[in-house]
């Protein structure tokens, strides 16, 4: 999985197609991802004593290939590579741009 906690991401298929969000948690070995205000869900909490019932909602798991990483330099989608640094360090780059990816 080539995207991590905290990147800008955009839905490129789905219901939520479209949305913008950043990367809320990460699970490499399902292959999802949770992003922020995408794949809203909807769970019903029961009333317990002294306490009334309750809508709560949250993101739900998405699928990682159904997103693309955005492009800080040029605000538009990419995919991601990799390179070598000088330093035989292994970076995370955008294709487009080919800016390392913080």
């Amino acid at each position: 999985m080539k995207i991590k906690k905290g990147d800008n991401i955009v839905v490129i298929a789905g219901k939520d197609k479209g949305k913008t969000g950043s990367i809320l948690k990460a699970y490499p070995k399902l292959n999802k991802i949770i992003v922020q205000n995408v794949n809203i869900k909807t769970k019903f909490a029961k009333k317990g004593k002294g306490q009334p019932g309750e809508q709560v909602k949250f993101e739900g798991k998405i699928d990682a290939s159904n997103v693309m990483l955005i492009d800080s330099k040029t605000k538009k989608r990419t995919r991601v590579g990799y390179t070598t640094l000088d330093s035989n360090k292994k970076v995370r780059i955008t294709k487009v741009s080919k800016e390392v990816i913080e």
